[in-house]
């Protein structure tokens, strides 16, 4: 029993020092491992796995939507990446470069994609003709290179998985309209899929994406009341298209330029399921999106019929639709239990010989130690309702703690005593100029994280500068 209280003991309590209990579980959790260049990570079987049930629920409804997935190259020629002057500019300080083609210098500079906006734009000016060929609705899974500073797996590496969305609209009204649905499916794959409510809204100018009109965003809210950007989409005018020289021939024969739009969410949202669920134990994962389900633990496997028995309950399982494994390793029980906590699997159905002869087990949920006896004639029905149950269970405890702390500010000083005092996001009005915005990062730390969708009227003027208000805004400190 040593043995195994140690293996729960090795995860440092988040109340003790979260950035250190973060890392415990990504390693211990067995979802990454680091490589020997700083800020690019192996992201192991079973990270990986959340990942590919992340972006299986985003790629069916994309596809719903009329979206279709390409590839475009990793490399972009600095010629190209010149011809949208925001957009350069605003990722120049994180690009990494290639100049050398085996032993020969290249004649220009290459650019490891940090994101796709001018491959997709340069692919457009080749290929669209008439409003016949619009809307565009691409979508592209890839890595990008984004030369950070600072890396923290899944919150901050210098490459990361992701999927970005690119379209273009005969007019401005469709791309807008693209931009909204686009943030909507975000809001409804992390609340639905990843059980992480979110506040939707629009980023101010200064936080809104190099060379968009327009930033829409969800964010959401960590175990310590920090902010996380869960996704993001941009409706870019017909900015893009005027620089790379992208027309189309309208219905009345005359050239026009095109509406665009992007979108992306990244592999960043698995470490928004870390920091919104996890505990001292370390993962708890949805149901939806956890690789395994339910894990199957036999009690005293040296018994005749217990690995039978555990092997028959984990296939009636999974002929249910259920992800379910048997854990048949010669490891102990409590081993077993504080292996698959740790990993964070829903839901545990433990099977011994006192079970077998009852024609019952005993299902375990993971996020709140819930323990019941089922009859096996009836576990599948049991285990799929408990499953459910857990998923709203666990959308709910997210929900109360994202809005049990927003705090309201009417005046500058209020905001800067949350900041230094409490935890989680404040909301105030704002004037909507930069230089309050700049302000209460310098004072009170906290950045901009939206003017949400749902606005609310706190007071006439904005705390800042005391001048009229034109919205009410989200301050947060954030990852």
């Amino acid at each position: 029993m040593a043995g195994e209280k140690k293996q729960v003991e090795r995860i440092t309590s988040m109340k003790e020092d979260f950035a250190q209990w973060y890392t415990d579980v990504v390693t211990k959790a067995e979802l990454i491992d680091y490589s020997s260049v700083k800020g690019l990570t192996v992201m192991r079987p079973y990270g990986f796995a959340i990942w590919e049930n992340i972006q299986s629920q985003l790629d069916r409804r994309f596809k719903q939507t009329g979206h279709q997935n390409v590839q475009m190259p990793l490399l972009i020629p600095e010629s190209l990446l010149q011809k949208e002057k925001d957009h350069v500019e605003g990722f120049a300080p994180e690009v990494a470069w290639v100049t050398m083609g085996g032993e020969e210098k290249l004649p220009e500079r290459l650019c490891v994609r940090p994101t796709s906006e001018t491959l997709f734009c340069e692919h457009w000016q080749h290929v669209l003709q008439s409003w016949r060929d619009l809307p565009m609705l691409y979508n592209q899974w890839c890595s990008v290179v984004r030369w950070e500073k600072t890396t923290r797996p899944f919150l901050r590496g210098r490459e990361f998985l992701w999927q970005e969305g690119h379209t273009l609209h005969a007019t401005a009204e469709e791309a807008k309209e693209e931009t909204l649905r686009m943030l909507e499916i975000y809001a409804d794959v992390a609340e639905n899929c990843m059980a992480m409510p979110v506040i939707r809204g629009r980023k101010t100018d200064k936080e809104k994406f190099a060379g968009a009109e327009a930033t829409y965003t969800v964010e959401c809210m960590m175990h310590d009341g920090k902010a996380l950007q869960g996704g993001t989409s941009h409706y870019f005018g017909d900015g893009f298209a005027k620089a790379f020289d992208i027309c189309f021939t309208d219905k009345d024969n005359k050239l026009r330029a095109p509406f665009q739009t992007s979108w992306g969410l990244s592999t960043r949202t698995i470490g928004g399921i870390i920091m919104t669920h996890g505990d001292d134990n370390g993962l708890v994962l949805p149901p939806v999106i956890a690789p395994v389900q339910v894990v199957v633990i036999p009690i005293a496997t040296h018994k005749a019929g217990v690995a039978e028995a555990a092997m028959s309950l984990c296939g009636a399982l999974t002929d249910a639709g259920l992800r379910a494994k048997v854990d048949l390793s010669d490891q102990s029980p409590g081993w077993k239990f504080a292996q698959n906590e740790m990993k964070g699997i829903p839901l545990r159905a433990e099977i011994g010989p006192k079970d077998i002869a009852e024609n019952r087990c005993v299902l375990v949920r993971r996020d709140n130690g819930e323990k019941i006896s089922v009859s096996l004639d009836d576990v599948c029905r049991a285990a799929t309702g408990m499953l459910t149950t857990i998923q709203g269970d666990m959308y709910k405890r997210a929900y109360d703690h994202l809005h049990s702390n927003i705090r309201t500010a009417s005046t500058f000083e209020e905001a800067v005593a949350i900041a230094k005092n409490e935890i989680g996001f404040i909301k105030t009005m704002w004037c909507g100029d930069l230089e309050c915005e700049l302000k209460m990062k310098e004072v009170a730390g906290v950045s901009s994280r939206c003017m949400p969708f749902d606005q609310e009227h706190i007071s006439d003027n904005c705390p800042v500068c005391g001048r009229e208000a034109k919205c009410s805004i989200i301050w947060g400190f954030a990852y």
